[in-house]
């Protein structure tokens, strides 16, 4: 049996990684994972609290698990628990679950391929986005770039817009669904 590949769709907010990711599935009829906090924040009506950090890594991981189990060679990740960790610590530093910071920096190892989504999208108003500024933006990136340098995990740099983008991204996954 062939081991699945991750490709993980990165990036901070408002850079089109859903859309990516569900387009990347479409493309090659593999499954994708959702971002989980996104369906926490709806069933919790919008409240999002230190004591919600564990079930959000959880509701991730099993996510993505789940994908797994129905890919044939590819599952497309739209966000990890890398991701969790960098929200955790920036939005409530000091309550990051250890699992979360182990488990997301040994995953971010493991991936076979992150698309880095550029924040040079417009950017789009949305309730639980936090940084609609440019320095905010800035930051956002620069913390996400960060968190894989620091593990020395590479990227694969998505910019543009539409169809570009999408382009961008199914050439950096060919080579990994071929193999």
């Amino acid at each position: 049996m062939n081991e699945i590949k991750r490709i993980v769709i990165y990036g901070p907010e408002s850079t089109g990684k859903s859309v990516l990711a569900e387009a990347l599935a479409s493309h090659y009829n593999e499954p994708w994972s959702r971002e989980y906090v996104r369906q926490y924040w709806l069933e919790h009506d919008g409240v999002i609290t230190a004591d919600s950090l564990e079930a959000i890594g959880t509701g991730q991981r099993s996510g993505e698990e789940r994908a797994i189990a129905q890919a044939g060679k590819l599952v497309f990740c739209d966000t990890d628990l890398l991701t969790c960790r960098i929200w955790n610590d920036l939005l409530f530093a000091g309550h990051c679950p250890d699992w979360v910071r182990a488990e997301g920096n040994a995953r971010a190892l493991g991936a076979a391929l992150y698309l880095f989504c550029d924040n040079d999208l417009p950017w789009k108003s949305d309730p639980m986005r936090s940084f609609p500024d440019e320095s905010g933006q800035r930051m956002c990136r620069r913390l996400w770039q960060e968190a894989l340098e620091e593990l020395g995990v590479g990227f694969v740099l998505i910019q543009g817009t539409g169809e570009e983008r999408l382009a961008k991204a199914i050439e950096a996954a060919a080579p990994l669904f071929e193999a």
